[in-house]
C-alpha cells in the first residue's frame, strides 16, 4: 500500500516538474526577444512574468511530492518514477502549444512506459531501513564525489555531444544523491521539525541539489537534449538503485532477472532519447518562440 502511494506521489512530483519546466522555458525564450540586453536585466523581467513564477511553483509542488514519496518508498522505486518526468512534459508542451504528437513520439512514449513497468516489477524493491549511518554516508560520499570529479574531467577532453552525455551522467548522480539525504532527511521529522531542520542531511540537500542543478545547466550548454538525455534518466535511475541497496539497505531482485531487467532498461533509455527529440520536449518548434 505505502509503495502505491509512493509511486502516485512520485508521478505528481514528476508532473510539477514538466509543467515548471514547459512553463519557465516559455517565459524565459520569450525574455530572450524582448529583453534590453542589459546585463542580468532578463533575470529581473522573468521575476516579474506570471508564467515564470507559476513554473517555479510548480519546483515547489514537485519537492513535497517527491518529500512524501521517499518517505513512504523506496528510492529505488521512487527515482525511476520520476523519469517519467518526459512523458508528462510530452504531453503537457502538447496541450500548452496545441500542438499532437506525432507516431514517433507516441512508440517513445510507450517504450518508455512499458520498460519503466516492466523494470519495476521485475526488480521489486524492497523498503529498507529509513536512516543511514553516517559512516556509512561518509563512505559512500567519498565513492561518489570521485566518480562525478572523475567525469568533469573527463568532459573537458571530449567534443559537444559525448560532453554532454558525460556531464548528463555526472548530473544524474548528483539528483539520485540528493533523493537519497532528502530520504534521510525527511525521516528525521517524525522526531520533530527541530530534528529536521538541524539535521546535516537537510543542508545536504540544498548544497547537493543547487549543485546538481548548476550541472545541469552545464549540461544543456554542453550540447543537445539528445545527447544528454538518456544519460540522466538511465544515470539517476541505476545510481538510485545503487545508493538504495547500499544505504538503505533495500533488496532487489537480481540474479537471472538481470537480463530482462537491462532489457527493460534500454527499452527506457530509448523512449527517452526519442522523446528528447520531439519539439514539445526539446523545445525546438519551428516558427515559434519556446
Amino acid at each position: 500500500m505505502l509503495t502505491a502511494v509512493s509511486v502516485f506521489l512520485a508521478l505528481l512530483a514528476a508532473l510539477a516538474n514538466a509543467a515548471a519546466s514547459v512553463l519557465q522555458r516559455r517565459a524565459a525564450a520569450t525574455e530572450r526577444i524582448t529583453s534590453s540586453g542589459r546585463r542580468f536585466s532578463w533575470l529581473t523581467h522573468l521575476l516579474h512574468r506570471p508564467v515564470w513564477m507559476w513554473g517555479t511553483g510548480m519546483l515547489v509542488f514537485s519537492g513535497i511530492f517527491q518529500a512524501g514519496a521517499l518517505a513512504t518508498g523506496p528510492l529505488a522505486v521512487v527515482q525511476p518514477v520520476m523519469a517519467t518526468e518526459l512523458l508528462f512534459t510530452l504531453v503537457v508542451g502538447s496541450f500548452f502549444f496545441h500542438r499532437r504528437p506525432d507516431k514517433r513520439a507516441w512508440w517513445a512514449f510507450l517504450s518508455m512506459v512499458t520498460g519503466l513497468g516492466v523494470f519495476l516489477v521485475l526488480i521489486d524493491p524492497s523498503t529498507g531501513t529509513t536512516r543511514v549511518p553516517v559512516g556509512r554516508w561518509v563512505a559512500t560520499g567519498a565513492v561518489l564525489l570521485a566518480l562525478v570529479l572523475l567525469l568533469l574531467l573527463l568532459a573537458t577532453r571530449l567534443p559537444s555531444s559525448p560532453r554532454a552525455t558525460v556531464l548528463g551522467t555526472a548530473t544524474a548522480f548528483g539528483f539520485s544523491s540528493t533523493a537519497a539525504l532528502m530520504k534521510d532527511a525527511v525521516a528525521r521529522l517524525s522526531d520533530g521539525l527541530v530534528a529536521l531542520l538541524t539535521a546535516w542531511q537537510t543542508y545536504g540537500v540544498a548544497v547537493i541539489g543547487l549543485a546538481s542543478f548548476l550541472l545541469l545547466q552545464m549540461t544543456l550548454r554542453a550540447g543537445t537534449l539528445v545527447a544528454s538525455q538518456p544519460a540522466l534518466t538511465l544515470g539517476d535511475s541505476l545510481m538510485s538503485l545503487v545508493l538504495g541497496a547500499v544505504l538503505f539497505e533495500e533488496h532487489l531482485r537480481l540474479g537471472v532477472l538481470v537480463f530482462p531487467e537491462l532489457a527493460a532498461l534500454a527499452l527506457v533509455g530509448l523512449g527517452s532519447f526519442q522523446l528528447a527529440r520531439t519539439p514539445e520536449v526539446s523545445g525546438d518548434h519551428k516558427g515559434e518562440v519556446w
